[in-house]
């Protein structure tokens, strides 16, 4: 029986680097689940993140709320800025997959 359970949530793209080994057990627990390897990774930093204590009880001190960011987010635009785009450029947005894929030159 699989220890993680994957439900859709809002997501981002960040950028990490892990062990090769690592990758290749991702992949393998992916198709052992049949899910992404993002929800592998999601889930089994969340199923950690939950179990230890030392964590949480960190997460209740004020050192939690002023942590710098460290890890690298690539965040879409808002929605109202997406739309500016397609009515100003609509030769470079179209829509992938029901995401949007933005080309802008400079």
């Amino acid at each position: 029986m699989p220890l993680l359970e994957i439900n859709q949530t809002h997501r981002v793209s960040a950028t990490i680097r892990i062990d090769e080994t690592t990758a290749a057990q991702i992949d393998q627990y992916a198709a052992f689940l049949e899910a992404s390897a993002d929800d592998v990774v999601d889930k089994a930093l969340a199923y950690v993140f939950t179990k230890d204590r030392d964590f949480q009880d960190f997460l209740h001190t004020q050192d939690a709320a002023q942590v710098p960011q460290r890890l690298r987010i690539r965040r879409a635009p808002k929605a109202p800025v997406l739309q500016n785009l397609f009515r100003r450029q609509p030769k470079r947005a179209k829509a992938v997959d029901g995401a949007t894929e933005l080309h802008v030159r400079s």
